[in-house]
């Protein structure tokens, strides 16, 4: 079995907190962003043909257990 590290976002959560991020498939090169995944999207679509990954930067980073 491969055990995948982690993705330590952040770098990106710092530049992008409270925006929504369209993500290449690696999960770290930012493609576009905005203020609504539909922006982000769209955004995304003009410039890659690649589907992104859509999620929200969170505005504070916190710890989760789990």
């Amino acid at each position: 079995m491969i055990k995948q590290m982690p993705i330590n976002w952040t770098n990106l959560q710092k530049k992008y907190k409270g925006l929504w991020v369209a993500l290449a498939k690696n999960e770290v090169t930012v493609i576009a962003s905005g203020k609504t995944a539909r922006e982000a999207l769209e955004r995304a679509k003009a410039k890659s043909r690649q589907t992104p990954i859509l999620t929200r930067m969170p505005e504070k980073v916190s710890s989760f257990v789990g």
